[in-house]
Formats: structure tokens, sequence, C-alpha cells
């Protein structure tokens, strides 16, 4: 089955009409810019400062906004039908990650400007960010999939802003609790202390392969489960 993009684009068109009336929305953008704003006035860009923003942005962008595209059309009893579309299921993830993901970028933007954040090495943070967003969609499409509706995703997703927005002030206890070493947003983080100490792009590649990795198992958990749901439903 080939992939269309003229089909994931007019989903993305669907998508933005819809979401461009809701509150959720605007919130969901605000929240970030807002604190990113308010620690950028008061001079405080430490990195684990910064990061938490930045990953603020990414769990109430990414996984917020994604999650509620899926759980509103679930709501409405839509979903179904852009099953039984032509679109294939890539061209249906892909289409209502787009807007998403374009809204994530754009959070990172402004956030990034705010803080006067400058990265030590672009391309590497870049990359480890734009995986961290694929991550995160990722995480949003599996919880839209699990909840019914836009309100049970809004309460589903608390406890992911909550864990992958401050564990970045729980790296000092990665000695003690090795299992935290392999969260991406902690990866994300010592990504960003490595740029900021002069350290190439060679020698962050293990950070950017491990949020790589995160990123294809959350999404690949994502196809499946919507898969199955083609069939429940």
């Amino acid at each position: 089955m080939t992939f269309s993009l003229k089909r994931s684009l007019a989903i993305l068109q669907k998508d933005y009409k819809d979401v461009s009336k809701n509150m959720y929305v605007s919130f969901s953008l605000i929240m970030p810019l807002a604190m990113a704003a308010f620690y950028g006035r008061t001079g405080v860009n430490t990195i684990n400062v910064v990061y938490m923003v930045i990953n603020l942005a990414l769990t109430l962008v990414a996984t917020y906004l994604q999650s509620s595209l899926i759980a509103e059309e679930k709501e409405k009893n839509t979903l179904r039908g852009l099953m039984l579309s032509p679109a294939s299921p890539l061209e249906i993830i892909g289409g209502k990650s787009l807007l998403s993901l374009i809204a994530t970028i754009i959070a990172l933007i402004g956030c990034g400007l705010l803080l006067e954040y400058q990265p030590g090495n672009m391309v590497a943070v870049g990359l480890a960010l734009f995986l961290s967003c694929i991550f995160y969609i990722g995480i949003g499409t599996l919880l839209g999939l699990a909840t019914k509706s836009v309100m049970e995703a809004s309460i589903a997703v608390l406890p992911i802003v909550f864990f992958f927005s401050f564990t970045s002030y729980l790296t000092p206890l990665v000695e003690d609790y090795p299992i935290l070493k392999i969260m991406p947003n902690i990866q994300l983080v010592d990504l960003a202390n490595k740029a900021q100490a002069g350290i190439s792009f060679m020698d962050v590649l293990f950070n950017i392969g491990i949020i790589l990795l995160w990123a294809i198992v959350i999404n690949a958990l994502a196809y499946v489960m919507y898969k199955k749901r083609m069939v429940d439903e």
C-alpha cells in the first residue's frame, strides 16, 4: 500500500480547523511559553530549568495535543470512518501527527527564544529534540487510542506531564538509580549538558541512539494498538 502525502495533508487541514476552535490547544501552547517568558525575564536559564520548560512543551503540546486529536475523533465517532476510508494507517497516523509536530516545533522555538537558550551543538540538540517530538507524539497516540474522550485524555496525560517534565531534576539520582539513565528526557538533558561543554556530535551519538530507540518502540506500539482498534471497532 503506497503512502499518499495528499491524504495526510487533508487530515492535517481537517485537524487544524477542528482544534483552532478549542481552548485546550491555546492552553497547551501558552503554558510552556509563559513559563519560558518568566524564567527568561528572571535570568534563571540553567540547563535544568531550560529543559524543564522544553520537556513541559513536549508533553503539553506533542503528547496532550496528539492524544486530544485522536480522543476527539473517538468521542465524535469519526475515527471509525477514518479507519474505513481509503487512507492507510500510516497516512492517518502521519496526518494526525503533523499538526502536533508543527505545533511542538513552534512551541520549542518560542521557548528557546524566550529563554535565550543557545545550544552548544545546534545539530545534535536539534536532532535530539526532533526525535523527542516523535517519541512524545507516539505517547499521545497511545493515550488517544486508549481513552474514549478528550476529558479522559486530559486526565490520562497528567502523569506523563509530571513525570517527563520534572524528572530532569532527578539527574543527581542517576548514580543511585541507573534505570533513570535510559529515560529519554534524562538522555536529552545529558546531551544538552555535553553540548554546552563543547562535546562533538560523535560523542552524543549514544544519547541520540537511546532517544531514537524510544521513539521507534513507542510509535511501533501505537501502530499495533491502532491496528487492534481497527479490528475491535
